[in-house]
Formats: structure tokens, C-alpha cells, sequence
């Protein structure tokens, strides 16, 4: 029942950012912070994994919608701590460069094989099928973030081996020159 409500919210979200992007309210987003914040309510999960979640920051306030953002930093944090070893670490930051916020998550879990990394975005893909279950989740959280990227006018970028780990760049515009 309770992972049939996760897939519920999950695709209600992709719903939400897929056709009333318009409607969502756009505003100053302290990405820093958020990062922040999202790391202390992950630290149990990383604790209970054995998992040592760090976090670096510089001041980097963008033009967001901040459940959008929120979600993005959720979800690659989250897959980081899951798809993670004992003993393994999740970094993530943000940082401004340029016009651009900077949001990375690397950790040293499990990574992903070469020849699953274009799909690893697409709606309930899986990399990793022997622990689907152990592991829970919808497989639409890159999808989301994915999504949310897309609608902020960001790119992401994936860089990952099998056995070391994963980090993943997203760069998002401070400030949104047209919305979508």
C-alpha cells in the first residue's frame, strides 16, 4: 500500500511539472540552504546505511520554484545514500558559477553501467533491477529530476563507473530569462 502511495505521488508530480509548469509559482530560492536543509532530514537515512553524507555550500540565491528545487536535491541525495555501500560517502554542493547555480551529488556507491546511463532518466527505468525491491522507490525520481532541470532551463550531466560511484551536475540559470 505504501509504495502504491509513493507511485501515486510520483506520477501525479510528473503530471504537475509536464502540463501546469505555468501555474507554479517561480521565486528568490536560496539553493544553499535548501541543499542544506535536505542533507539534515536525509542524515538518519545515511546514518542507518552507513553512509557519510557531507554537504559545502557558497551563498547562491536563484530564480526557482522552490518545491521543484527541493525535489531535485531530494531525490540525487536520496539515490546516493540507496545506491550506496557501508562505509561509502554522498558529497553534495552548491556552488555559483558564472550566471549559473551549481548543485552536485557524488557519492561512491554501486554506479551505473555504461550502456544503462542514457536511460537512467527515463520513467520507471532501472539500472540496478536485482535490488529494485530491497531498495524501494517508484524509478521516477530521476525522472522528476529530470523534469524539474528541464523546466528551470538547466542541463544535467552524469558521470559515473561501476564499483567507484556517481556524481551528477545539474546547472541551473540564476535568472530566468523565459520561463517555460
Amino acid at each position: 500500500a505504501n509504495r502504491m502511495i509513493t507511485l501515486i505521488a510520483d506520477i501525479i508530480q510528473l503530471s504537475q511539472l509536464d502540463e501546469a509548469a505555468e501555474q507554479l509559482v517561480w521565486t528568490e530560492v536560496d539553493a544553499a540552504a535548501m541543499a542544506e536543509e535536505v542533507v539534515l532530514r536525509l542524515h538518519p537515512k545515511a546514518e542507518e546505511a552507513g553512509v557519510t553524507l557531507s554537504v559545502y555550500t557558497e551563498p547562491t540565491v536563484l530564480s526557482a520554484i522552490e518545491q521543484v528545487l527541493q525535489e531535485i536535491l531530494y531525490n540525487l541525495c536520496d539515490n546516493a545514500i540507496k545506491y550506496n555501500r557501508p562505509g561509502g560517502t554522498v558529497k553534495v554542493s552548491v556552488v555559483r558559477s558564472g550566471g549559473n547555480a551549481v548543485l552536485k551529488v557524488i557519492d561512491t556507491g554501486i554506479g551505473i553501467a555504461l550502456e544503462d546511463q542514457p536511460r537512467i532518466f527515463e520513467r520507471f527505468y532501472r539500472a540496478d533491477k536485482s535490488h529494485s525491491r530491497q531498495i524501494g522507490g517508484t524509478g521516477l525520481g530521476l525522472s522528476i529530476v529530470k523534469h524539474g532541470v528541464q523546466l528551470h532551463n538547466g542541463e544535467i550531466q552524469l558521470e559515473s563507473k561501476p564499483g567507484v560511484g556517481t556524481a551528477i551536475t545539474v546547472r541551473l540559470p540564476i535568472e530566468q530569462a523565459e520561463r517555460k
